[in-house]
C-alpha cells in the first residue's frame, strides 16, 4: 500500500508536535521548526532517502515545502539534517514512539524497533 506523502507528513507533524509539547515551534536561534526536523526524518525513513536526497526532495515538491514551512530556495544542508537527530533528548523520541503506537489498534503483542538513523 502506497502512503500518500502529504497525508503522511500531516500525521507526522501532528505526532511530532504532541511529542515535543511546549518545545514545538521554531528555536530561539531561528531556523527550521523543531517538528519539521522530525517530520523530515520520518519522510527520509519512509521513502528510504539519504540525507542528501532528503534535501533535494522538498525542492522538487512545493507542497512538502509548504507543509514544513520551508522555502525551496533556502533548504537546509544535508549535514544539518544529519545532526538534527542528536539535538533532541531521548524523552522526545520515546514520546513520539508512545504517541505513534497509541494510534494503532492494540493486539496484545508488542515489538520495539530502536533504529532512528
Amino acid at each position: 500500500m502506497e502512503v500518500d506523502i502529504l497525508d503522511f507528513i500531516e500525521q507526522c507533524r501532528h505526532l511530532a508536535k504532541q511529542a515535543l509539547g511546549k518545545q514545538a515551534g521554531k528555536p530561539d536561534s531561528g531556523g527550521l521548526a523543531r517538528e519539521a526536523h522530525i517530520v523530515a526524518h520520518c519522510i527520509r525513513k519512509e521513502e528510504g532517502h539519504s540525507y542528501a536526497e532528503l534535501v533535494d526532495r522538498p525542492g522538487l515538491m512545493p507542497e512538502i515545502c509548504d507543509q514544513l514551512g520551508l522555502h525551496s530556495d533556502a533548504l537546509p544542508d544535508p549535514t544539518t539534517s544529519y545532526h538534527s537527530l542528536d539535538r533532541y533528548a531521548m524523552y522526545i523520541w520515546r514520546a513520539l514512539l508512545r504517541i505513534s503506537a497509541q494510534q494503532l489498534p492494540q493486539s496484545g503483542h508488542v515489538a520495539l524497533d530502536r533504529s532512528l538513523s
